[in-house]
């Protein structure tokens, strides 16, 4: 499958069940003899990349126990029944769920929202100050631009996605989950609004800052 492209990256904080690495992969050699290099003066020698060994035992263990088909069947299905059990509630969710998060449908979700009041940005806030769960806006404010006439150019896609961690939550949180999500929904009509009054110039999606819009 590799040979099919000019190189890959992996996170193995997902499903290396680690909480840093991954590696880069490269099929030109003079590229990856440069990225070596590069990674010499910044990071560390490639052997280890400037991850302690303590953090390449734990990604070799964790490559391991991922292949788990116990662990993963597990994993999979605590996915599955918290997109069943959103659904059957009437949350829009983007179908079929996947094997590792879920995705809100914030257009929607929040169909009282303009893109550029960013849907999926309320409803994060909505679930923090509701539950305290943290989500992730992957819309307007990941993708959104403004052209050169001061349009505003939206994503095909409003999302909010609810990554499942690894080893992390029980049955229990993902009902708590459940609940948190279900009661944002049934309030979706209230939900304001957000002006973005500080954005970063690249990335702006890590530390942007809002305020909500009056209503």
């Amino acid at each position: 499958m590799f040979s099919y492209f000019d190189g890959c990256t992996m996170s193995a904080k997902k499903d290396g069940l680690v909480n840093m690495g991954g590696f880069l992969g490269l099929n030109d050699d003079t590229l990856a003899q440069n990225a070596r290099n590069i990674l010499i003066v910044t990071e560390g020698f490639p052997t280890y990349g400037g991850l302690s060994g303590r953090d390449l035992e734990a990604m070799a263990q964790g490559l391991e126990e991922v292949l788990d088909e116990h662990y993963l069947t597990y994993r999979i299905r605590s996915v599955e029944y918290l997109g069943e059990k959103l659904t059957a509630a009437g949350v829009p969710i983007l179908q079929p769920p996947g094997g590792h998060a879920i995705y809100l449908d914030a257009k929607k979700f929040a169909n009282h929202l303009r893109p550029e009041e960013f849907p999926g940005q309320s409803i994060v806030c909505e679930l923090y100050r509701l539950g305290g769960i943290r989500s992730v806006e992957i819309g307007s404010v990941m993708f959104g631009k403004t052209d050169s006439e001061g349009n505003f150019l939206p994503p095909q896609m409003e999302l909010v996605r609810l990554a499942i961690p690894r080893r992390v939550y029980t049955q229990s949180h993902i009902d708590y989950v459940i609940e948190v999500v279900v009661e944002a929904y049934r309030g979706r009509k209230d939900l304001p609004g957000y002006s973005m009054v500080y954005e970063a110039p690249m990335l702006r999606h890590f530390t942007a800052r809002f305020s909500p819009l009056g209503r």
